[in-house]
């Protein structure tokens, strides 16, 4: 049977693809008319670049993604509660996707919004390259080259986003006619990671660009597309999904960042405390474009406190993330040589923790952030940062400095700059050292391994000292495991690693904890750890390493497209 209707293969009119745009900055401030039709469109060489720019749009860009305003794939691992419980919130906890899915709707979730989007955006790659030998190129501002290299490369990274939530998944590459049978089964994953690799020669075969010039920032260059085929090939070597450990797929994830190193356009950037809110960086390899932008409402409604003029924190570091942190000597703070004093939890710990989390008594906008309460009964007071069983203000006494840019406060109009990162050089040394210490039993190659890693924790503003140079495969494993957590907090990686890894159960099942501040009289504080209420608890189970195809795609297909096991 042939249907129109589906979310993955229906044409869409040209009109609907082209206002869906949300992002007006530079090369995608040139979407055409509405007005005009789909052969207007393809016989003007400009207005097909300006069609094919329109796929960008399409790309996972912000790093709310479970839920627009109230859920984060770091609400969704260890990394951080929603102090919000509302129906999105809860059935997220209780490892309900299908019921968040129906009840939050498909536009606002890591679920149905991302296969939504995934396959909208591959229709307009597969259109463009359908007629790529029939455009009349000659008054676009780029090659046809650069620009059948830039939908390659958009491709073959949506699918990515679809088969690291879903697994296999149907593979279409050429636009469906009203004759098609759209209804076609799903692909294995190595078919679909095949096919993602075959997108990403083709497009370094094609030229690709090193770089663009100042307009044109933002696009992908050879960088960006070693990079996407390092973080590919790093998933399908991963537990998960390589449930053998074939070494030779470890090894092809090395060499994958080791591509990118080898090339040495990229750098870590001094300071990390600033690293998603600087104009251009020598670690960035693909950003997305974000001109200074006022409080809006990811940070107004997501990351600030209401003591600074948020309107709801909702995205709450947890103690389970905070106690990952290491001293500044190196130690856990479960060793007893750390020196870790728990009255005074913050002194002497990782930099790190400072530049990621807002905590009692931090430095903030020329205040302390305050998550302290003080007295009994009817004369108890509290911090300007807490409120006892109260939404908006967090729910284990962290707030996410990473994601809140200090400029942002209370009844100002200051903007900033917060990047979306697609792709920093941190993260290409973490998967080449990771990638490296599991596909090979060399101690020079582990020793390289780790080489990559104290580059990362010898950062100038970082400084923390070197990982040992004798530890085993199994050691190092862990520790690169750490790094991950540390260095990528909160930018839209620790639930995916989590996944891959296939950790995930025995992780996020522990209990969330946070920390109950009081404030003594003489001014000091008491510090206990205490385990957050039932609501802020988290079920996972293992059918949940893959999440639900949406129930409507899966209805539509009448059994063609097969549901993940036991969803």
């Amino acid at each position: 049977m042939k249907r129109l209707t589906s979310n993955i293969y229906g044409i869409a009119a040209l009109f609907l693809l082209l206002v869906l745009s949300s992002c007006k900055k530079d090369f995608l401030d040139r979407t055409p008319g509405v007005d005009l039709d789909e052969e207007k469109v393809f016989s003007d060489g400009a207005l097909a670049e300006q069609y094919a720019d329109n796929a960008y749009n399409f790309l996972i860009d912000e790093y709310a993604r479970f839920n627009a305003h109230r859920g984060t794939t770091s609400q969704a691992s260890d990394e951080a509660v929603s102090g919000n419980t509302d129906i999105s919130v809860r059935t997220l906890n209780q490892g309900l996707f299908h019921d968040h899915y129906e009840r939050g709707g498909a536009s606002l979730n890591d679920i149905g919004d991302v296969w939504e989007r995934a396959y909208g955006g591959i229709r307009i790659t597969n259109t463009v390259l359908a007629r790529m030998n029939t455009i009349p190129w000659s008054n676009a501002t780029q090659t046809p080259a650069s620009i059948e290299a830039q939908m390659r490369f958009i491709r073959a990274f949506l699918y990515f986003e679809l088969i690291k939530r879903f697994g296999g998944v149907p593979i279409v590459d050429k636009p469906a006619s009203i004759f098609d049978d759209v209804d076609i089964p799903r692909n294995t994953y190595q078919e679909c990671v095949d096919f993602i690799i075959s997108d990403l020669d083709k497009a370094r075969e094609l030229g690709i660009p090193e770089e663009y010039n100042a307009s044109n920032y933002g696009r992908p260059t050879v960088g960006a597309v070693r990079a996407l085929r390092s973080r590919v090939l790093l998933y399908a070597a991963s537990p998960l999904n390589n449930p053998t450990n074939d070494k030779t797929k470890w090894k092809l994830a090395a060499d994958a960042a080791d591509s990118v190193i080898s090339r040495n356009n990229y750098s870590l950037q001094p300071s990390y405390s600033d690293i998603m809110n600087v104009a251009q960086s020598p670690e960035y390899i693909m950003i997305k474009i974000r001109g200074p932008r006022a409080i809006d409402g990811f940070l107004l409604d997501f990351v600030m406190s209401p003591g600074s003029g948020g309107a709801q924190g909702s995205m709450n570091p947890t103690q389970n993330h905070v106690d990952m942190y290491e001293m500044k000597n190196g130690l856990p703070i479960t060793d007893p040589n750390s020196g870790y004093d728990p009255q005074n939890p913050y002194k002497d710990r990782d930099p790190r923790l400072e530049y990621n989390i807002l905590y009692n008594d931090a430095s903030w906008q020329g205040r302390k952030m305050g998550m302290w309460s003080q007295g009994t009964g009817e004369t108890r007071t509290y911090g300007a940062d807490f409120r006892p069983n109260n939404i908006i203000y967090s729910a284990t006494r962290y707030y996410c400095r990473k994601m809140w840019p200090e400029v942002y406060v209370r009844n100002t109009t200051q903007r900033a700059l917060f990047n979306f990162i697609f792709f920093r050089y941190a993260e290409i040394l973490l998967n080449y050292a990771e990638a490296l210490n599991e596909a090979s039993d060399n101690p020079d190659d582990r020793t390289l391994a780790i080489g990559k890693v104290n580059e990362i924790r010898a950062r100038i503003d970082v400084n923390m000292p070197p990982l040992s140079e004798n530890l085993n495969q199994d050691q190092l494993r862990e520790a690169i495991r750490h790094e991950r957590a540390i260095e990528l907090a909160f930018e839209d990686h620790r639930w995916y690693d989590l996944i891959r890894w296939k950790i995930a159960k025995e992780v996020i099942t522990k209990p969330m904890k946070g920390m109950d501040v009081v404030k003594n009289a003489d001014g000091t504080f008491t510090y206990n750890v205490v385990t957050l209420p039932v609501n802020y608890q988290k079920k996972f189970e293992d059918h949940m390493y893959l999440y639900p195809i949406p129930r409507n795609e899966i209805f539509k297909s009448k059994g063609v497209l097969t549901q993940n096991p036991n969803w």
